[in-house]
């Protein structure tokens, strides 16, 4: 009996439609003074190519670093974050759609660990860039901002 394949590393996606068009979505995401309205709540600077930033969540306590691989204007920012002996890569891809909308599509890979261990980070990852991405939306759409990212695990 043959071997089985070995499964695909695990990686976290999560996506939304956002109508406004893709120059507007990617700026909301490079630029950290429209991103500290819907996701994190510092950076150290924008999102450009070989930038190193770092990232904080004040409500949480939290900070990460960031080093930006790759950003083509209004397509695509890829990143990677987190440990650097260890860390992941991040991909924000910004489709153009019909009437001045946008895809926006969030991929994260490079988890590490048990099987268990990278499940339950893959779902953790897809819960919080589903909470920030429709944050984004209330944000870019209605001018709402939610704080949905602060309050996804409020302090007790």
């Amino acid at each position: 009996m043959e071997n089985p394949a070995p499964a695909p590393a695990p990686a976290a996606y999560a996506c939304m439609i956002v109508r406004k068009p893709a120059e507007e979505v990617f700026r909301a995401f490079a630029d950290p003074a429209v991103t500290t309205r819907f996701w994190y709540s510092g950076s150290s600077g924008p999102m450009v190519a070989g930038a190193e930033l770092r990232w904080e969540w004040e409500t949480y306590g939290a900070s990460v670093d960031v080093r930006v691989e790759e950003v083509q204007e209004g397509r695509l920012i890829r990143f990677a974050w987190g440990n650097y002996e260890q860390p992941t890569t991040v991909e924000l891809r910004f489709t153009p759609r019909a009437a001045g909308t946008t895809f926006v599509e969030v991929t994260e890979t490079g988890f590490q660990g048990s099987a268990e261990a990278a499940v339950r980070w893959v779902n953790d990852t897809v819960g919080g860039f589903s909470t920030a991405l429709c944050a984004l939306k209330a944000l870019l759409e209605h001018g709402i901002e939610l704080n949905a990212v602060p309050d996804h695990h409020p302090a007790s």
